[in-house]
């Protein structure tokens, strides 16, 4: 009578290890899982554009990919586009584009931009410069940045709030993810400074 219950003990057996693979795999999954989110999170955020102040190289609830481990390698470039938090409120994020860097001179007469005496080219802007169109000189101080937005007749930025120091940067805008249809590059215009002098140095000082 003994005998056949021997294999209904053995059928047991790969059901109860089956089942214990099965849930060893499945914490495997969850772990990676939340290994992956966490190191994507601290890699890469998602940005939704909101307003008008980057048109038209941005237009209103575009979305876009932001690199945040760039400026952990060098600091920001003229020309990025950057997620930063303004002085005067850490509750929400703006993005604008890096203009002058730390120890530059800067001036802006008439809606030209100068950069230690050189005018900058801005290819990206989309409508003449009229609003707060007159700045400086300054010298931007060390470990700041002075940022603008592309619209500079409806943009709040470092004419109003100053220059931004490197810890309120967050992160640097990399490519567009919506709308589909101009998914990718957001650097096809991109800023270049005069190589001739047309602001002498002693303009720069008693301006």
């Amino acid at each position: 009578m003994a005998a056949p219950q021997q294999p209904a003990v053995a059928a047991g057996q790969p059901r109860v290890s089956t089942g214990s693979s099965f849930l060893r795999e499945l914490a495997e999954v969850i772990v990676l899982a939340i290994i992956l989110y966490f190191g994507i999170s601290f890699a890469v955020q998602t940005v939704h554009v909101e307003g008008l102040s980057m048109y038209e190289t941005l237009d209103d609830n575009d979305y876009l990919i932001a690199d945040k481990i760039d400026y952990r390698l060098h600091p920001p470039q003229r020309g990025d586009i950057i997620i930063l938090r303004p002085p005067t409120n850490n509750a929400v994020d703006f993005i604008k584009r890096v203009i002058a860097l730390p120890g530059e001179s800067l001036l802006i007469r008439d809606g030209s931009v100068y950069i230690d005496g050189h005018r900058l080219i801005e290819p990206y802007l989309p409508e003449t410069w009229t609003i707060d169109n007159n700045y400086g000189p300054k010298t931007i101080p060390s470990n700041e940045y002075f940022v603008m937005g592309d619209n500079r007749n409806r943009s709040q930025d470092s004419r109003v709030f100053g220059p931004i120091t490197r810890d309120r940067i967050d992160g640097r805008a990399w490519f567009r993810i919506w709308p589909i249809g101009q998914f990718g590059n957001i650097y096809d215009k991109k800023p270049t400074l005069e190589t001739n002098v047309t602001v002498g140095s002693g303009a720069l000082l008693s301006a």
